[in-house]
């Protein structure tokens, strides 16, 4: 994440390059942006990534098709875009084209790999890019798009999403908002308070404040805002998605400085990791 946050930096410094205001081509690569993500997202859907590491050996697009289903041409398209990404490699033979997995593929886009993200992408696909075809929307009116897009309301998703949880793991979580907090030295809120507005993330570190044991405190796992508003981006797109789907936001580290203030907590620990989730640590 470190070397993609670079990469990003750099194409923005080049945006004033004098070559790019000739030719804008870090203007296209942004309006290609989504083009990327769905290539990705549908050889994940359609299992390319799952097949090419269960055979162990590179195959043909028309094996490949064969066996996914799905027409040549289509096909043979995909695979070239994923060559393209760099997420597979391609051997071309005098019998033809054969595709394998690139470790990256590998890794984090097959199924059965320990470290898989294809859930999380399926989201992405399935989700969050329905919402973001009404951001204008939700410019226009401060507030998420989950109606708009799915004909719901966020607050029904979020309650099913909880009691799927719950239900999957005997947690109990309830509503943390009404439930009572149990005791505790620790309490870790993991990319929780990004989905609230500021009045309920006071509500719910008040909550864990005056549950806490003497000594103890609250640590929040969230992506930090830098205070100058100059990044990183990918804080700035994931501040976005908070729009287009909840009630909250992405924040700096003096506005989580603040809201763990205005709960009780008095001695605040922020750890940036240079990767995408950062720690601020509350103590009591």
């Amino acid at each position: 994440m470190k070397k993609e946050r670079g990469f990003l930096t750099e194409q923005l410094r080049k945006m004033s390059s004098t070559e790019d205001l000739e030719y804008p081509h870090i203007l296209i690569q942004y309006q290609n942006g989504f083009l990327i993500s769905k290539v990705m997202f549908a050889a994940c859907e359609l299992g390319v990534f799952d097949l090419l590491r269960e055979s162990k050996e590179s195959l043909s697009s028309k094996v490949i098709a064969e066996r996914l289903g799905t027409s040549l041409h289509g096909t043979e398209r995909l695979l070239d875009a994923c060559v393209g990404l760099k997420l597979l490699r391609v051997d071309v033979k005098e019998e033809g084209a054969f595709y394998g997995n690139t470790e990256i593929s590998n890794l984090y886009l097959t199924k059965s790999s320990p470290k898989s993200q294809y859930h999380n992408l399926m989201y992405y696909s399935k989700t969050i890019y329905l919402c973001w075809h009404y951001l204008t929307d939700a410019v226009r009116e401060g507030k998420n798009q989950y109606e708009r897009a799915f004909g719901i309301s966020s607050n029904d998703v979020f309650e099913a999403v909880y009691r799927m949880i719950d239900s999957m793991f005997f947690l109990g979580i309830g509503d943390f908002f009404k439930d009572p907090v149990p005791e505790a030295d620790l309490y870790i809120l993991a990319r929780i308070l990004h989905d609230w507005a500021d009045e309920k993330c006071v509500q719910l570190l008040t909550k864990v404040q005056k549950a806490c044991n003497p000594g103890g405190g609250v640590l929040l796992i969230e992506t930090l805002l830098n205070e100058d508003k100059s990044g990183p981006l990918e804080s700035q797109l994931y501040s976005m998605n908070m729009l287009v789907q909840t009630e909250g936001k992405e924040r700096t580290p003096k506005e989580f400085v603040q809201l763990l203030a205005a709960a009780g907590f008095k001695g605040t620990e922020i750890k940036k990791t240079g990767k995408l989730y950062d720690a601020i640590l509350g103590r009591k």
